[in-house]
């Protein structure tokens, strides 16, 4: 691998090759916007180009992000669902960081409230929170909050070149992110709601399907704006999702923090090749 020593290397080596490219980061004038989640055994954190999985037992995977066609990135709304399908890349790829059983558990968790699309108002009603609470419960189990925390943290240390001193505990951003998926939830509610209250055309057996999917793409679409925008109006809708992330995030300890510094480290390692 190109830039120094592997970043998984054991002891002081590893320590020694992270704080390197730490280092390097903070003094760089421009970096990519990054991205993650929390597992419970680890923190995953991602690029345009590039994702590394950095476990709590010092293990670290790497990979890289898929590219769809260009001009795919250009179609509204299905532009938003590519990208949402590609941030969740390193669960469901075979080389990824879930493991066989919880790709399949995931796969069907994620497909069971469409599922009861077909099913009386009732059934679907209680079959789609019952997938949905399993699901958010397997999502946070374990030390995944607390690495949720530390995720968010490492984000925000790279974008306020803090992320040498974030290691050795000297700074400590925020555990809250504005970009966090809970955001994105928050805002997925109310617009999924909307779109069954106002439908324009005749309900059919697909109508809940449709209305899902195309309320996934619009999200995104406010979401990319939201995100673009620095005026006060746009950032008071992230207000619900920070302050969900009072229950979907702990605060990390150092060491928590640091198996996301590692992880930050082996993306923009590859990224400022």
């Amino acid at each position: 691998m190109p830039g120094g020593p592997r970043l998984d290397d054991d002891g002081g080596v590893r320590h020694a090759a992270v704080l390197e490219v730490l280092h390097r980061v903070d003094r760089s004038p421009t970096l990519p916007r990054l991205g993650g989640m929390a597992r419970p055994n680890g923190v995953v954190i991602v690029s345009h180009r590039y994702w590394a999985f950095a476990g709590v037992d010092g293990s670290l995977r790497e990979g890289t992000m898929p590219q769809p066609p260009e001009a795919v990135r250009h179609i509204p709304l299905i532009r938003g669902l590519v990208r949402l399908g590609a941030s969740l890349s390193p669960l469901f790829r075979r080389s990824g960081v879930a493991r066989r059983r919880e790709r399949w558990f995931l796969t069907a968790a994620v497909l069971a409230p469409l599922a009861f699309v077909f099913a009386p108002y009732w059934v679907g009603l209680f079959g789609g929170l019952a997938a949905t609470l399993g699901l958010v419960a397997w999502l946070l189990r374990g030390r995944t909050l607390f690495l949720h925390g530390a995720e968010h943290r490492a984000i925000a240390a790279a974008e306020r070149s803090l992320l040498t001193d974030t290691w050795h505990g000297r700074a400590r951003p925020l555990r809250f992110s504005p970009r966090c998926g809970t955001n994105f939830a928050a805002l997925f509610l109310p617009v999924a709601t909307l779109g069954e209250r106002f439908w324009p055309l005749p309900t059919t057996t697909l109508t809940p399907l449709v209305v899902t999917v195309l309320s996934l793409g619009l999200t995104m679409e406010v979401w990319q704006l939201v995100q673009a925008s620095s005026r006060r109006v746009a950032r008071a809708f992230l207000v619900p999702g920070l302050a969900l992330q009072r229950l979907t995030t702990r605060e990390p300890r150092l060491d928590e923090t640091r198996v996301a510094l590692r992880a930050v480290a082996s993306v923009l390692r590859r990224e400022l090749v």
